[in-house]
């Protein structure tokens, strides 16, 4: 095949593989732009490495690279091998990398939050600045044997962490084998299996709290969401992003859209006498966005997931119960009071596992209805319209 001199190349135009030398060719696109680009058989299989630009590399320069290439492959060895080294990115460039591929997974913005946050107090400041193909499984132990026994949960959190970061650099062919996953179990104890319980008020205290925070001086956003949440047994995020399209007064539902379930499924929430009447004033604090809780310090947006927090330690509670807490103590309510288990759970928006979840096809919702009244009767005393909550 004709090898073609740099003015010959210069003046094609058409779209196409122009051979310039041994293995090289100009490589023109439909648009005109035009590079260099080696084929080369590399361990019997053919690859296509590309040299630059032809606006910037020269015909003398890009045979000069490709003989290079050539002889790197006489001798054994992978000239985009070499290439990927050149272009190897530290630990902390490929955190980065993982927690963008990651985030858009995640529902939850503190979970996001704290994926870094970890990383940058344990990881990074022992190997952030160190290319990713040179750390090793005593790097990795380093890091982690210190915290194995003594916090065993940040620990595990870690390990985990890290290795979906080196399983990214896997990926991307920058290392062959995983120095965070199984190749080091044997140096790390079995850690002991511990159920931590969220702090959650024994249901004989709910009204009481629902009082105290009624008569606290918070906002009444935060007031009414916290209410809300507390009537319906909701997660936080449900209720900070609920929107007046979800609610249906007429048929006394709540549906919250499967996007902002933590099942990802349509979740539909019967509304008491009560949580009516939360909406009802809630009415007030429409402000065009369409949320019903919207943040009283950034108009349009949801309130943050820590003005609940708040609202409980301002009030003295938050060393008894967290916001989620208030989910057990709704299910110990119903155990105690013997409502059937396969309510309580679909209340809760729990997925029902094993054999019996296999044939569980009903949401159970009318039954469900008269729980969440009862539910709501045992919080107000019958008297869901006589708890005041000021501004």
């Amino acid at each position: 095949m004709k090898q073609h001199t740099h003015n010959e190349l210069k003046a094609i135009r058409e779209p196409g593989h122009y051979r310039a030398g041994e293995t090289l060719y100009l490589f023109v696109t439909k648009t005109g732009a035009k590079s260099w680009v080696q084929r080369i058989t590399i361990h019997g299989k053919r690859r296509d490495i590309g040299l630059g630009s032809f606006k910037l590399i020269s015909l003398s320069k890009a045979r000069q690279r490709a003989l290079v290439n050539r002889v790197l492959v006489a001798e054994g060895g992978d000239p985009l091998a070499e290439k990927r080294k050149a272009k190897m990115p530290t630990f902390r460039e490929g955190a980065v990398k993982t927690y963008a591929a990651l985030k858009p997974r995640w529902r939850n913005d503190k979970h996001a939050k704290n994926w870094m946050q970890i990383m940058e107090k344990y990881a990074i400041p022992v190997i952030g600045s160190e290319p990713i193909d040179r750390i090793g499984r005593e790097d990795v132990l380093r890091i982690l044997t210190p915290l194995w026994s003594k916090r065993a949960e940040t620990a595990r959190r870690l390990r985990q962490k890290m290795r979906a970061v080196f399983r990214w650099a896997q990926a991307h062919g920058f290392i062959e084998n995983n120095p965070a996953g199984e190749m080091i179990d044997g140096a790390l104890p079995k850690q002991r299996a511990i159920k931590e319980h969220l702090r959650a008020l024994h249901y004989k205290d709910v009204a009481g709290a629902l009082d105290t925070i009624a008569a606290s001086g918070a906002s009444l956003p935060a007031k009414l969401a916290l209410r809300f949440l507390i009537l319906t047994a909701a997660r936080t995020g449900e209720i900070l992003g609920a929107t007046w399209d979800e609610v249906d007064v007429e048929t006394r539902t709540w549906t919250i859209p499967a996007d902002r379930m933590k099942m990802t499924r349509a979740h539909r929430v019967p509304l008491s006498d009560a949580a009516l009447a939360v909406l009802e004033q809630g009415r007030m604090l429409d402000d065009k966005s369409g949320l019903v809780f919207p943040s009283v310090w950034r108009p349009g947006k949801p309130m943050s997931n820590m003005t609940l927090t708040k609202l409980l330690r301002d009030n003295g509670l938050a060393d008894r119960a967290t916001v989620h807490g208030f989910r057990s103590s709704f299910r110990d309510w119903c155990a105690d009071t013997g409502k059937p288990r396969e309510i309580a759970e679909a209340a809760l928006a729990h997925v029902v596992k094993g054999t019996e979840g296999a044939y569980f096809r009903s949401d159970l919702f009318e039954r469900r209805r008269a729980l969440m009244s009862q539910w709501a009767d045992y919080l107000t005393g019958h008297r869901a319209n006589v708890v005041q909550l000021h501004r």
